[in-house]
């Protein structure tokens, strides 16, 4: 009996990166869909412009550009879709998103999660003598945002209730993956597969980085002008294998994928 495997693919690693991605992966036999678009600068960009306008405060180019493309396929199976585009306001985004698939005659379930929007508790906070992990400075008077980093635990209990599409505000850029592999394989919140399930989302979540976009042997790397975005092929144990699309450029190496796996890690030499 085969082994059952589970193909996610990464379609976005920032805010305002290629919207051809979705393309790509559409067009191959993957279940699940990951879109990551927030760092700690878009969480304040986000802030600042829900400030302005209410029903702001989300990536726009996720319902606008990337969502519009898929409602307007006509042939072939829709993936989920998991991302974190809900930013400061993942309510106004679901909604966004809804008004589009009604123009379109769709009606997926789409599933919020919620609870790292913690600005109601800044005072509280405050009060705490929190302090910049770096600087020491002291928690700001007056902060734009107060969001905590969810995980992969209401990712995974959203998919099992059986959303089509799930919007989060900040969570673990990882957890967009291990969340659809928790839902899938049954993994408990005490399994070790969690950790092989979070690496497999740390190299798929920064987009073509792992696939020869960010790389020290760039000179290695061909098709520059097509670069593939990564897919991961896992299997209920954990491991997984990195691929991407057929026909793109780009490079699936030990080094690429090692580079990433060790991206943002303060000491790689103890990793």
């Amino acid at each position: 009996m085969t082994e059952r495997i589970v193909r996610i693919g990464g379609a976005a690693g920032f805010w305002g990166d290629s919207p051809d991605a979705i393309n790509q992966i559409m067009g191959e036999d993957v279940d699940y869909i990951i879109l990551d678009y927030l760092a700690e600068v878009t969480m304040a960009i986000l802030a600042r412009a829900r400030s302005r306008k209410a029903d702001s405060g989300y990536a726009s180019d996720f319902v606008d550009l990337v969502m519009r493309s898929v409602f307007e396929r006509k042939e072939g199976r829709t993936p989920r879709i998991v991302t974190n585009a809900g930013g400061i306001n993942p309510v106004a985004c679901r909604d966004a998103l809804l008004a589009l698939a009604g123009e379109f005659g769709r009606s997926p379930t789409i599933a919020i999660v919620e609870g790292d929007d913690l600005l109601a508790e800044a005072d509280r906070l405050a009060a705490m003598n929190l302090r910049d992990i770096d600087r020491g400075d002291p928690f700001p008077d007056k902060p734009w945002s107060v969001n905590a980093y969810l995980g992969a635990l209401p990712i995974a209990k959203a998919i099992s209730d059986g959303a089509d599409i799930v919007i989060t505000g900040r969570c673990a850029d990882s957890a967009l993956v291990l969340g659809p592999l928790i839902a899938e394989f049954g993994w408990s919140a005490t399994d070790y597969d969690l950790a092989a399930g979070s690496l497999a989302g740390h190299v798929i979540e920064c987009g073509c980085q792992a696939t020869g976009g960010n790389f020290t042997d760039w000179r290695d790397v061909e098709g520059w002008d097509n670069m593939g975005f990564p897919i991961v092929e896992c299997g209920g144990d954990g491991t997984f294998v990195l691929t991407k699309p057929t026909n793109t450029g780009g490079l699936v190496s030990p080094l690429s994928v090692g580079e990433q796996v060790v991206y943002e890690i303060g000491d790689p030499q103890t990793y």
